[in-house]
């Protein structure tokens, strides 16, 4: 269990703190959500936890098997829709991963990617594309 406490500080902003760590986390709304879009957003969060999450599950299965995963990296492009109610819509996720990897640690890591929590999380409605770019190529 980890607890997190958040304030709302106003003008659509909040501070969240992480109490294992104190680490401080600020959201703002996004400019076309009535906000100055100066942080992430609570959305913005999200797509950050599921690339996050899927680079340190790599990095998981990447260190049981002794292999280098150093550089790899993930944009993730949060897609918003209004209809029927404000979500987000669609999240796509790059992966990058630089080295030399054969067929089969390729197919190992991209099915882990899929294994994150924050994926498993996320309701069937959100739709999530995964892309990988191997080696020279990332």
């Amino acid at each position: 269990m980890v607890q997190i406490e958040i304030a709302y500080e106003g003008q659509l902003r909040c501070s969240a703190t992480h109490s294992p760590s104190q680490t401080l986390v600020q959201t703002d709304a996004p400019v076309d959500n009535q906000g100055r879009g100066e942080s992430f957003s609570p959305t913005d969060l999200v797509a950050t936890a599921l690339g996050s999450c899927t680079l340190t599950i790599l990095g998981i299965v990447a260190r049981e098997r002794d292999w280098d995963l150093s550089g790899a990296s993930a944009t993730v492009i949060k897609h918003m829709q209004a209809d029927p109610v404000r979500r987000i819509g669609k999240l796509e996720v790059e992966i990058r991963v630089p080295g030399d990897f054969d067929e089969r640690a390729r197919r190992i890591l991209e099915r882990a990617a899929h294994t994150c929590p924050v994926n498993q999380s996320l309701g069937a409605d959100v739709v999530r594309e995964f892309r990988f770019s191997w080696g020279s190529a990332s």
